[in-house]
């Protein structure tokens, strides 16, 4: 029995969905607007059922349509997984490795490893992307992203995960702050000072946020910002202090100092559950696992 769409039909009700009319899935997709309307209407006919609420000048997806758009993008995922698989058979590797790595990740254990990698594969090309420990979460589930550093914790339990390095969060102080100098830093004292923290959604906030819900303290917020040499810059002027790994604190004017009672983060690898990795990516993994003591 033949099915009633194809894959190519399939694309392009998700173009439709997704960019929400036929004129912005014609435009992305550089065909005739009546292709598109032609090729809907042709798989709502085969399938029975209509995809589509048409306004006057917006549509939306019926509940029928919301379920097709679900098993659609499951469908062509795995069609392409399918067809780089068959590539490979013949030699072919993926030629773009995406990978999302935290700012403070990307700019004090990573470069080294990237370059690294680099050298042994000059034909692959890296694309790495910086954001918050979170997002990247969510842009490797969606496939867009092939593989990321996130914290190993209950949230990124959905994802397929290898443990990279055990790195310590410590408080990061002028030099001549009274901190310096401590064995350790309670919670209490630190929430006591004006702090210089990162945007919600990267994992330097997210430790302090955890921090003040487990001790009922109250951050005092007196800078927001996500570039590090700022946030360095502000600390060693006085104006505040802050959280880092005890790796970025790597400046004679600023000190490191343990949390009391210590406080350690665990970096994964990771990668989409279930996804099929190319061999570029599976080379990145066995590539970084086999440098991780480096980190």
């Amino acid at each position: 029995m033949s099915l009633p769409f194809d894959l190519r039909a399939l694309r392009v009700f998700l173009s439709v969905a997704d960019r929400g009319g036929f004129s912005a899935a014609a435009r992305e997709l550089h065909v005739a607007q009546s292709a598109v309307s032609q090729t809907i209407a042709n798989l709502e006919k085969r399938l029975e059922l209509t995809l589509f609420q048409r306004h006057e000048r917006r549509i939306g997806l019926t509940p029928e349509g919301e379920h097709l758009r679900l098993h659609a993008r499951q469908l062509l995922e795995r069609a392409e997984a399918t067809h780089l698989a068959m590539r490979e058979l013949h030699g072919l590797v993926k030629g773009e490795l995406r990978i999302g790595i935290p700012s403070m990740l990307g700019s004090y254990y990573f470069p080294p490893l990237l370059m690294g990698f680099k050298a042994r594969h000059p034909g692959i090309r890296l694309t790495v992307v910086e954001a918050g420990a979170r997002r990247l979460q969510r842009m490797i589930a969606d496939g867009e992203l092939d593989l990321g550093v996130v914290i190993d914790d209950a949230a990124s339990h959905h994802l397929e995960r290898r443990r990279l390095v055990r790195e310590e969060m410590v408080v990061c102080v002028p030099r001549e702050h009274p901190f310096t100098g401590r064995a350790g830093v309670t919670a209490e004292a630190f929430f006591r000072e004006p702090l210089v923290l990162f945007q919600d959604g990267y994992f330097h906030r997210e430790f302090v946020d955890a921090l003040s819900r487990q001790t009922g303290l109250t951050a005092d917020v007196a800078f927001q910002s996500n570039l590090i040499p700022l946030t360095k810059a502000i600390v060693r002027q006085g104006f505040g202090i802050t959280t880092f790994l005890r790796r970025v604190v790597d400046e004679p004017e600023l000190a490191a100092v343990s949390f009391d009672p210590p406080a350690w983060l665990d970096l994964s690898l990771a990668w989409a559950r279930g996804a099929y990795l190319s061999r570029a990516e599976q080379a990145f993994v066995d590539f970084v696992l086999g440098h991780r003591d480096a980190l």
